[in-house]
């Protein structure tokens, strides 16, 4: 083994012992053990997307959708077992008495070219250290994971212009299919769906009957750890949790005093369907102002927990026209859970349009309204339809569609 000192402890074969050393091996064997035994079902095509030339790189996205499975991808893609690049998770007690800076430099002394860096919020000065490293090592690059919560730029202006950021979303209901049903279809922009809509139903039901799979996926198929031996609802309940316990009070840096509040206000919006939320009610029942309501919701949004939709020409710190959850998945781990197929399907539509697309509420008779162009109806049934100039049904429970009249499964086929 090789014996690459660093400051820390210097644990000998008898003795650890205070203010000596630590071997980097350590680092080392944790990467190759994580690496050797990584499990990961679907390639996120977000490792396409990105411009992995870019020097210092922020991957952003909500708890639980697989930000460490896609590091160590990257690495063992990239690098295999090759020692120049290096994972390394902010939880490591190390750090709590070390930079990052202090430790990319001895990193960088051993050849290291690509340091990946899990949960980089929990360092303090996280955005100085990264802005050192990037100033002081400038043939290293930077890969770092944080939570959505963060607004990289917008709150660390040390890092505007450096950095490249990049959002992980959960999985799309076209790689839960293509992970059950052993398919590999592609991704379709928006516009090809709407004019092309039948021949790719015709190409994916020539294959799979989607529907067989699209009640799994709004119930549990968005996080990717139920792939895991373990209950998926408990699961969900406890990244939920820390969520609103790390995510935002950590990062938004609010007094542990306050988190009942909010989790109340969450569990309030949750179980009274995508209305209008009335602020005034919840801040009584909250026992809070109005005005903290609203920043409550924006903080439960920017976890990740909630969508907002607003009328067009509208947005915070104006109240939202609708409050729904996140992905449809939440709403079937709340209690008591409120299953009301229109919220459901409505959670679904949005959040899957949410990743390339601004989505508002629609005019009068109809559900949302897309990029500010299209009008929507999201359906249970296909009913009484007219063909209009930019406006089209996605309706529930149906396999192939006809004229504007669209599956709502297909868009789950946008990314």
């Amino acid at each position: 083994m090789q014996n690459v000192e660093f400051l820390y402890y210097l644990c000998s074969p008898r003795t650890c012992v205070r203010g000596r050393a630590i071997s980097m091996e350590q680092f080392f064997r944790t990467h190759d053990y994580l690496v050797e035994h990584l499990e990961a079902s679907v390639r996120r095509d977000l490792m396409d997307e990105i411009d992995w030339s870019s020097r210092m790189i922020g991957i952003k996205g909500t708890r639980g959708v697989g930000k460490t499975t896609f590091l160590l991808q990257y690495a063992k893609e990239k690098f295999g077992r090759d020692r120049s690049c290096l994972y390394i998770n902010m939880n490591n007690f190390y750090f709590q008495g070390h930079g990052i800076a202090e430790f990319a430099g001895e990193f960088h002394k051993l050849g290291g070219k690509v340091l990946l860096i899990d949960q980089v919020f929990k360092h303090p000065d996280w955005s100085k250290e990264l802005r050192k490293c990037y100033d002081m090592y400038p043939d290293l690059k930077i890969i770092f994971t944080g939570s959505s919560v963060m607004r990289l730029k917008e709150e660390n202006p040390e890092l505007n212009g450096i950095v490249s950021s990049y959002n992980l979303r959960g999985f799309s209901f076209r790689e839960f299919l293509n992970l059950k049903a052993g398919t590999n279809f592609k991704a379709h922009r928006m516009d090809d769906i709407l004019k092309n809509h039948t021949e790719i139903a015709r190409e994916v039901l020539s294959q799979v009957n989607p529907l067989q799979y699209f009640q799994d996926y709004v119930h549990h198929g968005f996080y990717p750890f139920f792939l895991q031996q373990r209950n998926f609802s408990e699961n969900l309940l406890k990244t939920m949790n820390m969520m609103m316990e790390v995510d935002i009070l950590l990062i938004k840096q609010i007094d542990l005093k306050y988190l009942a509040k909010i989790k109340k206000l969450f569990y309030l919006m949750a179980v009274s369907g995508t209305s209008a939320p009335n602020v005034s009610q919840l801040a009584a029942e909250t026992e809070t102002s109005r005005a903290t309501v609203m920043n409550y919701i924006k903080y439960l949004a920017d976890a990740r927990l909630i969508n907002m939709v607003y009328a067009k020409g509208e947005s915070f710190p104006k109240k939202p026209c609708r409050v729904m959850m996140h992905n449809s998945n939440l709403i079937y781990t709340i209690y008591p859970p409120r299953q009301d197929r229109q919220d459901v399907i409505d959670t679904f539509f949005v959040n899957s349009m949410w990743k390339d697309h601004v989505v508002h509420k629609g005019a009068k008779g109809w559900s949302f309204l897309v990029d500010g162009q299209v009008n929507f109806k999201v359906a249970t049934q296909e009913g009484k339809t007219r063909v209009q100039p930019d406006s089209f049904y996605a309706v529930d429970g149906m396999e192939i569609g006809h004229d504007n009249v669209i599956p709502l499964w297909m868009f789950g086929m946008l990314y």
